[in-house]
């Protein structure tokens, strides 16, 4: 069975802990530590907060993390470069080969479509005969005049 003693700490000076109150320990527990803050130097900045930190954590540790950081981002440089590389030479490629081939595969159309017009202006032109053109007939075949459908139509 454990045995619990009230130890009284007449001893030491009161005043040296920064946790200390004038009052017992024992009567006034509900003493907030809230005015201590007071104390943190307001001046003080993040980085010197993480510089402190130093001394926390072993060496072995941050050698270990800054060589993950260093080895991840050289990683990073050089997949940037190379995904640049690539997307240059896309790029690139597109321009001086896909351009040329689709201006003149453009032109290659506009050609085809007027070698089809003329074709059908020719052969409209030898198709039909000049006295049916204007009138018709009554005993002629209506179907015989829709052979001649200009070129669009």
């Amino acid at each position: 069975m454990v045995k619990v003693e009230i130890v009284e700490e007449k001893d030491q000076e009161v005043g040296n802990s920064p946790y200390a109150s004038q009052a017992s320990s024992r009567t006034s527990s509900s003493v907030s530590l809230s005015s201590n803050e007071s104390d943190i130097d307001a001046e003080e900045s993040f980085y010197e907060r993480l510089t402190a930190l130093v001394d926390i954590v072993p060496p072995t540790t941050r050698h270990s993390i800054a060589s993950r950081f260093s080895k991840t981002a050289s990683f990073l440089k050089s997949g940037g470069k190379v995904v640049g590389n690539i997307v240059w030479i896309v790029t690139t490629s597109a321009l001086l080969v896909g351009l040329p081939l689709a201006l003149s595969l453009e032109d290659e159309s506009k050609i085809v479509a007027q070698e089809k017009e003329q074709y059908a202006q020719q052969y409209g032109a030898q198709q039909v005969p000049p006295s049916s053109m204007y009138s018709a007939s009554p005993g002629s075949n209506p179907t015989q005049q829709k052979g001649i459908v200009p070129p669009g139509f």
